[in-house]
């Protein structure tokens, strides 16, 4: 063989090897982690990587995993996590790009005594929707928080919180969750905002805002609370589903 052969068939080796090992990165279903944190189609990979900053600056354990992954997960697989974190996005194509027999995966896991922290998308993925959706709410389905009807889409908003401190946390379409679980914290207008409740064995807690959202997320908006406050609080909402805590509540 020549050298400039050798060097081809060297150059095809390794690229060989390099789609055989992302390819299995990809595909194969991760776990043991504690926590599962679902990075798949559909997801904002930004709030996928606000969700992060915050779960390794508290030194929480996690594995992410996409949508071909999530769907190639059984039940066992899913149950050797804690909690299962879905975050915001496009709700729709999340759903849609999920097999039934995952969602129904998802459910039993969550029956079984997974816990489930949905966050914006993450949350209406949660109920009756028209995709693909989990379905926790016995057919409840939500609808966004009321000021998307002014046309208002992106906004600094107040929550209500029991036995909390007023903390205004950046909102971007998402839901409010009247109909379902218990309130934990509610909007200006008195809609719920986060919710929690039982799935089976598995604690459920929803959170129609973005707690998690960076200070560079803020620009252009007037907050009277820090950026810091709110990502505090993402650290309760984790620590509370990850371990079955219960949260303070109406």
């Amino acid at each position: 063989m020549s050298h400039v052969s050798k060097i081809k068939f060297l150059y095809i080796v390794s690229c060989i090897a390099w789609i055989a090992t992302t390819g299995c990165s990809q595909l194969e279903p991760q776990t043991g982690a504690p926590i599962l944190l679902f990075n798949g189609t559909g997801t904002s990979q930004n709030d996928v990587a606000a969700i992060e900053n915050i779960l390794q600056g508290k030194g929480h354990l996690y594995v992410t995993a996409n949508s071909k992954q999530l769907n190639r997960m059984s039940e066992s697989q899913l149950m050797s996590h804690r909690l299962i974190i879905i975050p915001g996005g496009n709700y729709i194509t999340m759903g849609d790009n999920l097999t039934p027999q995952t969602t129904e995966r998802l459910r039993n896991a969550l029956r079984g005594g997974v816990n489930y922290l949905g966050i914006c998308a993450g949350g209406l993925l949660a109920g009756k929707a028209d995709c693909n959706s989990l379905n926790l709410t016995s057919g409840v389905k939500f609808d966004f928080y009321g000021v998307v009807k002014q046309g208002l889409h992106k906004a600094a908003v107040p929550i209500t919180c029991v036995n909390t401190p007023v903390i205004e946390h950046y909102w971007e379409d998402g839901p409010e969750f009247t109909g379902w679980g218990q309130v934990v914290g509610t909007y200006p207008d008195g809609t719920p905002a986060i919710v929690e409740g039982d799935f089976g064995a598995g604690l459920v807690i929803l959170c129609g805002v973005h707690p998690e959202a960076p200070e560079t997320w803020r620009r252009g908006m007037t907050f009277t609370t820090t950026a810091r406050d709110a990502n505090d609080y993402t650290g309760t909402l984790i620590d509370a589903a990850l371990h079955g805590t219960r949260l303070p509540h109406n």
